[in-house]
């Protein structure tokens, strides 16, 4: 059984610095800097315990108390989001029109409530300081194809960053605020992160994924952000 207490820490926050961190996409070979704020990260990806507690759903293929949540649409973790903030007594980040596909959707700039990370927000957290495409040795750090067995592993099992971070390579990737392309894939939303059956090169720092913002996958999930002070940097709002 997982208590309370765990459950909570499942969505605990670490104060991330602000900083530069240069995004880079490799279809298009373009690179872009951006400013973020400081800002607070869940040291885990949400787990499927806190998921089912503060949702009642338990939408993964897998099945354990500590293990990421997945199978969760964009959809799905900005409505966590809210319904977590809703529960600990914050400001709602998000306004939502159900029934769009990424446009029914307003980001508060000035709630204190939960939200998804900027792409941004990510890597810089992801990075934690680090310059190369990985903050440590891949086997150290990350669970994905070739030490992961192809399946999913609890939360916290691998070593963190240098901010106390973990899983922040492999295991799920994460579901981030920011529309990929607008341009080519229209609501398509970004993936961070890597995930159990990626293989190495899926897993660092810069790599960008996207997702329709209504698909649920299975090696995909999400960890919940929260602003310090004033707007949040790192994104358009879409």
């Amino acid at each position: 059984m997982t208590h309370r207490s765990e459950r909570t820490a499942d969505t605990a926050l670490v104060s991330v610095p602000g900083g530069q961190v240069t995004l880079s996409d490799r279809r298009t070979q373009r690179r872009w800097p951006v400013e973020v704020a400081p800002y607070e990260l869940a040291r885990f990806p949400v787990t499927q315990a806190r998921y089912a507690e503060v949702t009642g759903q338990r939408p993964s293929t897998a099945h354990g108390d500590r293990l990421p949540v997945e199978g969760v649409s964009w959809w799905d973790a900005v409505r966590f989001c809210n319904a977590l903030s809703e529960r600990e007594g914050f400001a709602a980040a998000y306004r939502i029109d159900d029934g769009g596909e990424g446009d029914g959707i307003e980001w508060d700039r000035s709630a204190d409530g939960y939200r998804l990370p900027t792409e941004a927000e990510w890597e810089h957290a992801c990075r934690a300081g680090s310059d190369g495409p990985r903050h440590g040795p891949l086997d150290e750090i990350a669970w994905y194809r070739g030490n992961s067995d192809e399946r999913l592993h609890e939360v916290g099992t691998r070593r963190p960053n240098a901010w106390g971070l973990h899983d922040m390579l492999g295991n799920v990737w994460d579901w981030c605020w920011d529309v990929y392309d607008p341009e080519v894939y229209g609501s398509y939303r970004v993936l961070r992160g890597g995930g159990w059956f990626d293989e190495h090169w899926s897993c660092r720092a810069s790599a960008r994924r996207r997702s329709h913002p209504t698909f649920r996958v299975d090696d995909v999930g999400f960890r919940v952000a929260r602003s310090v002070a004033g707007p949040a940097p790192g994104s358009v709002a879409h």
